[in-house]
């Protein structure tokens, strides 16, 4: 088959949000690769990660859908997502932390690559 159809939130529901990304093989090989991995998030209202993450080996991209994020770097800075089309991307060796808006629900999808 050379496509897939599906639906994210039922699709990543197993994996954290993750769609694709070589970590599918066992349980969805047609989404499993060693490229990329893609992420479909929505967050509750006020939901927040304060801890940091491991230092991540791939470069990451987060894109706002709707709603608004903050996502925090352990390097220093931040990134502020408010309009639809708002995105950072941060590379291998750092560390974040995040919270969404307090106010409505948050999505985004995010880009990591290659897969770990």
């Amino acid at each position: 088959m050379t496509f897939h159809t599906g639906n994210a939130d039922a699709d990543g529901a197993a994996d954290g949000g993750w769609l694709v990304g070589g970590f599918k093989a066992d349980h969805a090989p047609e989404l499993a690769t060693d490229d990329v991995e893609v992420k479909w998030a929505r967050l509750a209202p006020g939901s927040r990660d304060d801890e940091w993450t491991d230092p991540e080996p791939q470069t990451s991209l987060t894109v706002l859908v709707s709603g608004g994020q903050t996502i925090r770097f352990r390097s220093g800075g931040e990134a502020v997502l408010q309009r639809s089309g708002d995105y950072v991307i941060w590379y291998p060796g750092e560390s974040h932390a995040w919270e969404s808006s307090a106010t409505q629900e948050t999505t985004t999808i995010t880009v990591r690559w290659p897969s770990a």
